[in-house]
Order: C-alpha cells, then sequence, then structure tokens
C-alpha cells in the first residue's frame, strides 16, 4: 500500500527545482543590483548582456551546489564545517567568475567590495530564512492547538 503521506521522488525533484530556481532569482538581483551601482559610479547606465547573461548561469550553478554539495546552508538552522565551507566556496565561485568574466574590470578593490557584498547577501539570507522559520513553526503550532482544542470540543460532544 502506497503512503500517501511520503514524498514522490518527482515531488523531491520538484521542491529541489523551485528551490534552486528561486535562489537564482534572489541571488542574481542581488549581483544585479551591485553590477548596476558599479556601472553607474562610473558614469555608464549601460549594463552588458553579456555580463547578465554570465551572472544568471553562474547563479544557477552554484545555486545546485549549495543545494546538492553543501546541503543547502543558505537555509540551515545552524553553520556547522560543511555549511561553512559551502558559503566559502560558493562565494569565491562568484568572485571567481566575475574576476574572469570582468563584471568590474578585474578592479581588485571593487572586486574586494563584492565579495564583502556577496558574504553580506549570504548572512542576510540565511537570517530571513531563520526568520520565516520561527514564524512558520510558530503558525503551525498554533493551528496544532486550535485543532487539538477543536477535538476535543468534537469528542465532548460525541460522549
Amino acid at each position: 500500500m502506497k503512503n500517501e503521506n511520503k514524498l514522490t521522488l518527482w515531488e523531491r525533484y520538484l521542491t529541489n527545482e523551485i528551490g534552486i530556481e528561486f535562489k537564482a532569482c534572489l541571488y542574481f538581483f542581488a549581483i544585479l543590483f551591485f553590477y548596476c551601482v558599479y556601472r553607474i559610479v562610473n558614469g555608464s547606465f549601460d549594463a552588458s548582456i553579456l555580463h547578465m547573461t554570465e551572472m544568471i548561469f553562474c547563479c544557477y550553478i552554484i545555486g545546485y551546489i549549495q543545494v546538492f554539495i553543501f546541503n543547502n546552508f543558505d537555509e540551515a538552522d545552524k553553520l556547522h564545517t560543511r555549511e561553512i565551507l559551502g558559503l566559502i566556496i560558493c562565494t569565491a565561485l562568484y568572485i571567481l567568475v566575475s574576476y574572469l568574466g570582468r563584471w568590474f574590470n578585474r578592479q581588485m578593490l571593487v572586486t574586494g567590495l563584492f565579495l564583502a557584498y556577496i558574504l553580506l547577501t549570504y548572512i542576510c539570507v540565511i537570517v530571513i530564512y531563520r526568520s520565516k522559520r520561527r514564524i512558520d513553526d510558530k503558525k503551525l503550532n498554533e493551528e496544532l492547538r486550535l485543532f487539538q482544542t477543536e477535538h476535543k470540543k468534537n469528542d465532548k460532544k460525541i460522549d
């Protein structure tokens, strides 16, 4: 007999894919924001389509790395060794691709600022996910309490 409460392989795959899609969009937006500020500060109101393409592909690839190799570290309750290693490696990958792709014309100061910005972005996302989990836990506990109260009332009516 099939367990209706157990996730199917397709549902697990779909959940991971939606998570990666969300991460790619989130980090792409953050990186694109930094890139656009850099361009504007340098007097240009144009952005390279090639750079944006590299950014989005980079975000997707790193999203897969985060989820499947480093235990989805930006959604972790606590950062253990594997999660910290993931944070460092993924940040290094963003920096490497930005440098090789000349997103910031290989300017070391801007690349250093980008490194700090990526780390800050990861920290913000970790805090946001942690806060969301706590809120969701409170909501679920409240719903459970209401369900149990309603269930007790129904049991008394039957007696």
